[in-house]
């Protein structure tokens, strides 16, 4: 995928998260990191990752719980809640709405075919 935009990223992230935590069961933040990244998220920094799973955590979307780690620190673990179900639902929902009518307004969807910033010879 190429470079994502960070606005875009960190808009998408909590969607992304609640996804990854539904298909794949319980993870912590680096592995999160490491499966966003293979997904094509690569780039993606602590930085904005932990915010974005408080976040989760206060709205009551994910639970977390700490697990002794093998020879070091503990680990946070994070899991989805039935909130955190019902959520992933209804923005997935909201997301595919958005992503269509981003598509036709952008001409992917165009019956002209026309692409992006092409205005059908305006302008030539």
């Amino acid at each position: 995928m190429p470079d994502v935009q960070a606005a875009w990223l960190r808009a998408s992230l909590p969607l992304c998260l609640l996804g990854v935590l539904a298909t794949e069961g319980e993870s912590y933040g680096y592995a999160l990191i490491q499966r966003l990244g293979e997904a094509g998220l690569g780039g993606l920094k602590a930085a904005t990752l932990y915010p974005a799973l408080g976040r989760l955590e206060e709205e009551g979307a994910v639970e977390v719980r700490w697990s002794a780690g093998d020879g070091g620190p503990g680990r946070k673990y994070y899991h989805l809640t039935a909130t955190g179900h019902t959520r992933l639902a209804q923005e997935y929902r909201s997301w595919r709405a958005l992503d269509d009518v981003v598509s036709a307004l952008a001409g992917g969807r165009s019956s002209a075919r026309t692409t992006p910033g092409d205005h059908g010879g305006e302008n030539r």
